[in-house]
């Protein structure tokens, strides 16, 4: 009968443990830029998923950004408090045809680290366009690892 109890005691002590994952809570962030590039003759930028947490790091992207067209122009802001806040960026593989995008969808933290979900909601059009879609978000900063799904 100990035994039984025993072993009860332990499935409920298991039972009652959390998975990493399931405390996930929604993530709030403000975009920053969402557009295309348009490298034409120029070298278009590797595709990337980046996450930025200094300055200089933040200059030395924008910088990179406009080689090709002055992008920046299009951003909602470009001075980034970096001691609240982390820029996460992602650059699409280039395309010959228009219409494309890169989209950061979803955000979530759970115990261990930040979640970002990235997804290519258009596909594109019949279009004489090179373009390469670019989605930049700003969140909290956080010391978490962040993962890209």
């Amino acid at each position: 009968m100990k035994q039984i109890i025993t072993l009860f005691a332990i499935l409920l002590l298991l039972a009652g443990c959390s998975n990493d994952d399931s405390n996930q809570s929604n993530i709030t962030f403000s975009v920053i830029a969402q557009k295309d590039l348009s490298p034409s003759d120029q070298k278009p930028i590797l595709e990337t998923k980046v996450v930025i947490k200094d300055t200089p790091a933040w200059n030395a992207f924008t910088t990179q950004l406009n080689v090709v067209n002055e992008e920046t122009k299009f951003f909602s802001e470009t001075n980034i408090d970096f001691t609240k806040y982390q820029i996460i960026a992602v650059i699409d593989q280039k395309y010959l045809n228009g219409g494309h995008s890169i989209d950061i969808t979803k955000i979530t933290e759970n115990n261990n680290s930040i979640s970002v979900k990235v997804e290519k909601l258009h596909t594109g059009n019949i279009a004489t366009v090179i373009t390469q879609p670019y989605h930049i978000v700003k969140i909290a900063k956080s010391s978490k690892k962040i993962v890209f799904k």
